[in-house]
C-alpha cells in the first residue's frame, strides 16, 4: 500500500473516532499528524509543524478575542440595534444585508477570510439575539464573500486569472467573476428557503421605536455594564426562536465612551485589513488588547470566551493536511485523475477533488496547485477553458462554509450561545451537501456545455 494512500485512510480513521467517540478531532489529527508524518512520511517535526496554520490561528484567536470585548460592553447590542434600523425592523433582510457586505468587500479587494473575519460576528451575534439559525447567517455571510471573491479586482481573481495567463490558457475575467457571483447567489436562496428565510419574511418587521426614555437618566459613563444583565434574566432578552420578541428598544442602545472606542476599533480594523494591507488577526489581538487596557473590567472574561476547542479543531486538522502536502498526497491524487484519459471524466473528478481538499486546506493552494494539471486535456480542445476554469474555482471556494476552512472556522468561533459541538456538526453536514453537489452542477452548467 502507498505512503499516500495510507495517509488518506488515516484522515477516515480521525473523522470516524471523533464523531463516535466525542474526541475533539483536533487532538487525533496532531496524533494523527506525529504518527504519519515520522513512521510513513518520515519527516521531523519542522516538517510536520510545516502545516501548521499559524496565520489562521492567530485570526482565530484575535477577532474572537475583540468581539468577545465587544458582546460584554454591548457594542453589538448598539450594532443590532442599527442593523434593524437599517433594514426599517425587518429581520428578514438582514441575512441579505451580510451577504452583499462580505461580498462588495471581497469584490473591491478584502481576502475572503478576512471579510468574513469582520461581518461573522457581528451577523451572528444578530442572529442570537433574534432567532435566526446560526447555520443560515454563517452561510449567507460565506457565501457572500464567495459570490465576490473572483471579481478582476479580487485578490482570488487576481490570483487565478494569473494563473491561466501564465499557463497560456484561454481566460474571461467577467465570466470567471459572474459563474462565482451566480452560483453562491443560488445556494445562498436556497439556504434562506430551508433554515427558515420565509418564517422570517412571514413575521414581518420588529418596532422601530426608540425604546424609553429611562435609558437616558442612567448613568452614561463607563461601560453601561450595570444597566444591562446577563443573557437570559431580568431584562436583557435571551435568544429566542421567532424574529418578533426581541424589540430593538429592548436594548441599551446608548453610546458610552467604551462603545464609541471599541467601534472605532471595529473601524480600524477595517481600514487596516482592506487599506493597508495588514493581518486580521495581530490587528484584532492589539485592537483588544488596547480595549481591555482602557476598560479591563469588562475584558477580564474575554480571553476565556476565546473559542479554544474550535482552535484545537482546525488547526490540528490543517497541520495534518500539511503534513498530506509535504508527503505529495494532493498532487499524486490530482495526477491521478489527470491520466485518465476522458477529458470530461477528468474534468469533473478535478473539480471535487478540488473541493474535497479545499473543504480542509488553502481554497487558493489547491487553484494553484490543480490548474495546471488540466492544461492537458484543455490543450486537446474537447473541453472549453473558461467554463473548466471557472467550474474549478467555484468548486474550490463554495465549499468553504466548511468548519475546517478558513471562513468556516471564522463562522464557529463568532457564533455566541450556541452548542458549539451542535453546530459544528451542521457545519460539516451542511459543507459535506455542498462538496457533494456543487461541483457536479457547475460541471455540467459549466464545462459540459464546453464554454470558451
Amino acid at each position: 500500500m502507498s505512503s499516500e494512500l495510507i495517509s488518506i485512510l488515516v484522515l477516515v480513521v480521525v473523522f470516524v473516532i471523533a464523531t463516535t467517540r466525542s474526541i475533539n478531532m483536533g487532538a487525533l489529527a496532531f496524533a494523527a499528524a506525529f504518527v504519519v508524518g515520522e513512521l510513513v512520511a518520515d519527516l521531523d517535526a519542522d516538517g510536520i509543524f510545516a502545516g501548521f496554520p499559524g496565520d489562521l490561528f492567530v485570526v482565530l484567536v484575535g477577532v474572537t478575542y475583540l468581539f468577545a470585548i465587544a458582546r460584554a460592553n454591548g457594542t453589538t447590542d448598539w450594532l443590532v440595534h442599527a442593523a434593524i434600523r437599517l433594514v426599517r425592523g425587518r429581520v428578514a433582510l438582514i441575512p441579505w444585508v451580510m451577504f452583499a457586505i462580505t461580498g462588495a468587500l471581497t469584490a473591491i479587494g478584502a481576502v475572503s477570510p478576512a471579510a468574513v473575519a469582520i461581518v461573522a460576528p457581528i451577523a451572528l451575534s444578530f442572529a442570537s439575539r433574534y432567532g435566526i439559525s446560526p447555520l443560515l447567517m454563517g452561510a449567507m455571510v460565506v457565501h457572500g464573500a464567495q459570490a465576490g471573491g473572483f471579481s478582476p479586482i479580487s485578490i482570488y481573481g487576481s490570483i487565478v486569472n494569473g494563473i491561466v495567463e501564465r499557463e497560456k490558457l484561454p481566460g474571461n475575467e467577467l465570466a470567471l467573476f459572474l459563474a462565482s457571483l451566480f452560483v453562491n447567489l443560488a445556494v445562498a436562496a436556497v439556504v434562506f428557503l430551508l433554515f427558515g428565510g420565509l418564517k422570517l419574511w412571514a413575521q414581518g418587521a420588529v418596532p422601530l421605536e426608540t425604546g424609553t426614555d429611562a435609558d437616558d437618566s442612567k448613568d452614561s459613563g463607563g461601560t453601561g455594564k450595570q444597566d444591562r444583565e446577563p443573557e437570559g434574566t431580568g431584562t436583557s432578552p435571551a435568544p429566542t426562536t421567532t424574529a418578533v420578541v426581541t424589540r430593538p428598544d429592548a436594548l441599551d442602545v446608548r453610546l458610552t465612551p467604551a462603545r464609541i472606542t471599541t467601534l472605532v476599533a471595529l473601524v480600524a480594523l477595517v481600514v487596516a485589513v482592506l487599506a493597508f494591507d495588514l493581518d486580521a488577526g495581530l490587528t484584532a489581538i492589539t485592537l483588544a488588547v488596547v480595549l481591555s487596557a482602557a476598560w479591563p473590567e469588562d475584558s477580564k472574561k474575554a480571553v476565556g470566551q476565546i473559542a479554544w476547542p474550535t482552535v484545537l479543531v482546525i488547526c490540528g486538522v490543517l497541520t495534518y493536511v500539511g503534513v498530506l502536502q509535504e508527503m505529495g498526497t494532493i498532487t499524486w491524487a490530482g495526477e491521478g485523475v489527470s491520466d485518465i484519459g476522458v477529458p470530461l471524466l477528468s474534468a469533473v473528478l478535478l473539480c471535487y477533488i478540488g473541493a474535497i481538499v479545499s473543504a480542509f486546506a488553502s481554497s487558493v493552494g489547491i487553484m494553484g496547485a490543480l490548474i495546471p494539471l488540466a492544461v492537458p486535456f484543455l490543450a486537446e480542445g474537447e473541453i472549453g477553458a473558461v467554463g473548466m476554469v471557472a467550474a474549478f474555482a467555484v468548486s474550490a471556494t463554495v465549499v468553504d462554509v466548511s468548519p475546517f476552512s478558513t471562513n468556516g472556522a471564522l463562522v464557529l468561533a463568532a457564533a455566541p450561545d450556541v452548542d458549539r459541538e451542535r453546530f459544528f456538526r451542521q457545519l460539516m453536514v451542511y459543507g459535506g451537501i455542498v462538496v457533494a453537489t456543487v461541483p457536479a452542477v457547475v460541471w455540467l452548467v459549466l464545462v459540459v456545455p464546453g464554454w470558451g
